[in-house]
């Protein structure tokens, strides 16, 4: 097994780690009994992912992964946590020693530490020119992934807007206060 990892090239052996981080965290994101921590792991594991992206030679699609997954839909998760009150309750029965809350580092150590790794990685891919020299010869720039995306493949794309749809028309609706709808405008013609 060892002499197996001895004989990938930098270039094998940081995707198979920045996999492994991906997964790592994914789990932690499954398992986390706290939603802001399984948010920092899903930050870490679509990371990791952007890193296999790009180490596979797609950066637009590493930079896709980053900006549109880890930031903006990320941002989405943290303002639905915030409307449905998901981390109040986790606040209020955070665990404590002698009265005191614990101490916060040891909350955030788990996904400090893989992210830690990932950036290590992620340096290393950059700066090693062996790397770089590989990821050219492969690279898939932006216009190769709009032909796909609207040639062969716009039947999935518009699938996909469907169901990103889908998913914000039932997410407004499990987030409106009781009695807010066609029930209130009728009260309030009635009234008016």
């Amino acid at each position: 097994m060892i002499s197996a990892l001895v004989e990938l090239n930098p270039l094998q052996l940081t995707f198979y780690s920045a996999a492994l981080l991906a997964i790592v965290a994914s789990l932690k994101v499954v398992t986390s009994k706290n939603t802001v921590h399984a948010l920092l792991y899903l930050v870490v594991s679509l990371l990791a992912v952007a890193v296999c992206f790009y180490l596979m030679g797609a950066p637009f699609a590493a930079g896709l992964e980053v900006i549109v997954y880890a930031g903006a839909i990320l941002v989405l998760f943290v303002f639905a946590i915030m409307m449905f009150g998901l981390g109040q309750d986790e606040t209020l029965h955070a665990p404590s020693v002698d009265g005191s809350k614990v101490n916060q580092f040891s909350l955030w150590f788990g996904p400090f530490l893989l992210a830690l790794l990932l950036l290590i990685e992620l340096v290393y891919a950059i700066s090693s020119g062996e790397i770089q020299a590989r990821l050219t010869a492969n690279t898939i720039d932006a216009k190769q992934v709009g032909i796909l995306l609207y040639g062969p493949y716009v039947l999935a794309v518009e699938i996909a807007s469907f169901l990103l749809l889908a998913g914000l028309i039932g997410g407004y609706h499990y987030a409106k206060p009781e009695g807010v709808g066609l029930d209130r405008k009728n009260n309030l013609g009635e009234h008016g």
